[in-house]
């Protein structure tokens, strides 16, 4: 009886230290739903998409201004051509030594405007780029006359353009090869040319000897307006094939920046020699581009030339025909640079080319 008196006793204390009720064994042990993941949330362990790249947009690299593609992306509006004095008349046609605006700087030129009755729409016109002389003794009214007088004489208004630094043209003469300068000054007396009253503005061609047929071909493959180009002894090589095969054996003097290891130097520098970087070296090059050739050309070289290869023409005729484009080549046995011995010959070929395209 006692030892059933002791277990009802033990029996009663537990019932009471439980807090009346049975507790669930598995309750204290199971975590809620919510808290099962331990992770943390996506965010405080990912580095977001917008922080991924480590690039500093400044250090992009700013595109070569001799680039092609850059050079279209520019604005080349020209001006009036303002005539500052009248010169000496030619056989049929009038002279006059003029300027326009090419980046803010009056770039003069002589300007040779046609007698006689003006075609419907305007006289076909022609910017004639010169070869190169050393901008301390370049003079407007010399140099290429016999040239300027036969194409005037043919029915075109020329305007034979003075570069940027030579005679009383403003600003720098940089050279054409390493600096855009020039090739701006040209772009611009085309649209300046096109601006004048007297002017068919669908009837523009070029003209360029030696380094201007450098400029004369760069120009047909950034402006379409150009309708034709003719080109005498061209610097028209591309620059991987002037950095590695021009070495001149004439009495040509280079000009500042151009032929000079300004260029080759620096560029090489920053971008690396063609075989290394041969992405930027085509991107410089009018050559890669003939596919957008504005018209036809026409190439003269003397065999015998000791300033620009005539190789440079052989292979550029080559490319452009490749190119599917409009081009004849005229060579000179035994002439020189200036095509001298065969200069009557190679300007009536000019003059029909310009005719064929321009009239």
């Amino acid at each position: 009886m006692r030892k059933h008196i002791l277990l009802v006793l033990v029996l009663t204390l537990l019932h009471v230290n439980c807090g009346g009720a049975p507790q669930q064994a598995s309750t204290p042990t199971v975590f809620p739903a919510t808290q099962t993941p331990t992770l943390l949330p996506p965010t405080a362990t990912t580095i977001p998409n917008t922080a991924t790249p480590t690039i500093i947009p400044t250090a992009t690299p700013i595109p070569n201004p001799m680039s092609i593609t850059f050079m279209r992306a520019g604005s080349y509006p020209g001006s009036e051509i303002v005539i500052e004095k009248e010169l000496a008349i030619g056989s049929n046609y009038r002279r006059y030594y003029a300027y326009y605006l090419s980046e803010g700087l009056k770039i003069y030129g002589l300007l040779t405007i046609p007698n006689g009755e003006m075609p419907q729409g305007g006289w076909p016109a022609i910017v004639f780029n010169h070869g190169y002389i050393h901008p301390d003794v370049y003079k407007t009214t010399e140099r290429y006359i016999a040239y300027v007088d036969l194409l005037a004489r043919a029915g075109y208004i020329i305007f034979r353009i003075d570069y940027r630094g030579h005679d009383r043209s403003e600003g720098e003469a940089s050279g054409a090869y390493g600096s855009p300068g020039y090739t701006i000054d040209v772009l611009n007396a085309v649209a300046a040319l096109k601006k004048h009253p007297q002017v068919n503005p669908e009837k523009i061609g070029m003209w360029g000897h030696s380094m201007g047929g450098f400029l004369t071909l760069r120009a047909m493959v950034i402006l379409k307006e150009i309708k034709v180009g003719v080109i005498w002894a061209g610097v028209v090589a591309s620059y991987p094939e002037m950095y590695y095969n021009w070495h001149h054996s004439g009495s040509f003097t280079p000009s500042p920046g151009s032929r000079s290891a300004g260029w080759r130097t620096g560029w090489v520098d920053l971008y690396g020699a063609p075989d290394q970087n041969s992405e930027f070296w085509a991107s410089i090059s009018a050559n890669s581009y003939l596919a957008d050739l504005s018209g036809p050309i026409q190439l003269h070289h003397g065999t015998a030339d000791q300033d620009v290869p005539l190789d440079f023409s052989i292979r550029l005729a080559e490319q452009a025909r490749a190119a599917g484009k409009t081009v004849e080549l005229f060579t000179y046995e035994g002439d020189n640079h200036n095509i001298s011995k065969n200069f009557n010959t190679a300007m009536q070929r000019t003059i029909a080319f310009f005719d064929r395209y321009l009239k």
